[in-house]
């Protein structure tokens, strides 16, 4: 069998480190592992308008936001498929069949749905498609016959659900057309849940406690130095904690030993940086310009390339255009075979043809 990746992200907005640090660097790993057949990265479009369905302007605008973030990061167009979702029909009519096999019951108790209805204050008037998109990832997933899916930990209800689907669906047309999935968690806890600037759970654009990918220097820095830390840490000589602070919590997820070799070499690594922290003596200006510091190193390399691919959109254009040429073409294929397995694919049956016609000579 076939190694093959799906994953993607919804174009509502710029890509921030907590997008790089919990799927985006982990993708550019594994592309660059060697190990995978084939990996596609979706540009989920039609699944943002779900729930932005009144202004498609801001999706339109953020596919070429969120490609730049794609490339800056090393995603390779010579390894991997970039596509745009609404672009594949063949997905939607995946979407249509897949259906037919999930009862309305089931979606209500699939927990990522249930939390994202509440999030948007959708509980007394859901839109369909939204209801729906479980229905319509496990279409996204089956159609490239992935069998990874890297994902967050609030994913995984979607990944059991697309499970049950090829399994259903398989057992259902006694047939093996469709690919149960795995989800790839983030590598550490840290990466799993980055929190905004300002301590929340998550960032969010409307919040304004994202740091972007595309930020410069600048802007990295005043939104570092302005991080929330441990409000009880008042005076340098307090002891701090470090659960629930946003700035150890970056440190968990972006520092290496050599970061403090070039950066803090008084410390020999960070356990010995928060021990010192839980202690008192040790103020969070010092820890704030030592993360500037590290996530400058990450961050600076991915500015220069995206200033290099900002210079030739018409080429990134068509980077998006032949990654979905791809991808329809793979989930042609798919499609072909869930139809046949259905018994849907009338003119391609032959023998029900001839049988047809023999039955009707007679």
């Amino acid at each position: 069998m076939s190694n093959i990746i799906l994953t993607g992200d919804r174009p509502t907005g710029r890509l921030h480190v907590g997008h790089y640090v919990g799927s985006l660097r982990r993708r550019v790993e594994l592309q660059n592992t060697g190990k995978f057949d084939e990996i596609y990265i979706m540009v989920a479009d039609a699944q943002a308008l779900t729930d932005n369905f009144d202004n498609p302007e801001k999706i339109r605008q953020n596919i070429i936001e969120v490609t730049l973030d794609y490339l800056s990061a090393g995603l390779d167009p010579d390894k991997c498929h970039i596509l745009i979702q609404s672009q594949i029909p063949e997905l939607t009519e995946l979407t249509f069949y897949y259906a037919n096999l999930v009862t309305v019951s089931r979606l209500q108790r699939n927990p990522t749905v249930k939390s994202e209805i509440q999030m948007r204050n959708f509980e007394t008037s859901i839109p369909v498609g939204f209801f729906t998109y479980p229905i319509s990832q496990a279409a996204d997933i089956t159609a490239f016959k992935a069998n990874v899916v890297p994902v967050g930990e609030d994913q995984l209800p979607m990944i059991e659900q697309t499970r049950e689907i090829v399994r259903k669906f398989n057992q259902t047309y006694n047939a093996e057309v469709l690919v149960e999935p795995d989800a790839l968690l983030p590598q550490s806890e840290a990466c799993m849940r980055l929190p905004g600037t300002d301590g929340k759970a998550k960032m969010s654009k409307s919040l304004g406690n994202c740091i972007y990918l595309a930020d410069d220097a600048a802007d990295v820095k005043k939104k570092i130095m302005g991080m929330y830390t441990d409000p009880t840490h008042i005076n340098i000589t307090d002891p701090g904690h470090v659960e629930g602070n946003a700035v150890f919590t970056y440190l968990d997820a972006f520092s290496r030993p050599e970061h403090f070799a070039e950066y803090l070499p008084e410390y020999a690594g960070l356990e010995e940086l928060k021990e010192h922290y839980k202690k008192g003596g040790l103020g969070d200006v010092k820890i704030k310009k030592f993360l500037n510091n590290v996530i400058q190193e990450e961050l600076e390399p991915l500015r220069k390339k995206r200033a290099e691919y900002e210079k030739d959109i018409y080429g990134v254009y068509d980077i998006l255009k032949a990654g979905t040429e791809a991808a329809r073409n793979k989930a042609g294929q798919t499609l072909s075979e869930v139809k046949a397995a259905m018994k849907i694919d009338y003119f391609e049956d032959q023998a029900l043809i001839s049988s047809q016609a023999e039955k009707y000579s007679n």
